[in-house]
């Protein structure tokens, strides 16, 4: 939050410098000096908005072992732009680096799904979704993984055949992410 406002002052008085420089150099002052206040204001709202706009884009290119499922938006009263492009404040992603599959059981995969929020802490949870019948179990207390890649005490969830987060994960071991998500 702090290299946002930082960022927003940076961007106000850049703006401004270089209004302030156009309006000395080349129009020989002729803009009145209200203009650098108003540029200074512009400046800052127009950073804001394209930070949070491009934070979900820039997020996940930073992490590339995550992989974006889904993406929740929401439109505001205090932000009128935001009922026509509505803005993501939420983002679930499947990490790579943590996606498995048993040898014996290759519909199943075994993932860390990425909860990402702005201005929330980011939460991971270890789920096991079943792309044969479209099936999610939590990896909780009390759920153990036999040897032959069974699961013992697991709850399971139905979902539908196009949930995101589904789709996501089965693709991920589908396409096989370079050799990432062979048997462990």
């Amino acid at each position: 939050m702090l290299i946002d406002f930082v960022g927003s002052l940076a961007t106000g008085f850049g703006l401004m410098g270089i209004v302030l420089l156009v309006n000395r150099l080349i129009l020989r002052n002729r803009i009145d000096r209200w203009i650098y206040p108003a540029t200074v204001a512009f400046g800052m709202v127009a950073f804001t908005i394209w930070a949070e706009y491009t934070w979900p884009t820039r997020t996940i290119e930073a992490q590339p072992q995550l992989t974006l499922a889904s993406e929740n938006g929401e439109a505001v009263f205090y932000r009128p732009w935001t009922y026509i492009w509505p803005q993501v404040t939420r983002m679930t992603a499947i990490n790579l680096a943590e996606t498995r599959t048993h040898p014996d059981q290759p519909g199943m995969v075994m993932t860390q799904v990425v909860f990402i929020g702005r201005w929330e802490p980011t939460r991971g949870v270890v789920v096991i979704y079943d792309c044969v019948n479209n099936a999610r179990a939590d990896v909780v207390e009390g759920v153990a993984m036999n040897g032959d890649g069974t699961l013992e005490g697991a709850e399971w969830f139905p979902l539908e055949a196009d949930n995101p987060v589904l789709r996501t994960a089965c693709a991920a071991v589908e396409e096989g992410n370079d050799g990432r998500a062979s048997g462990a």
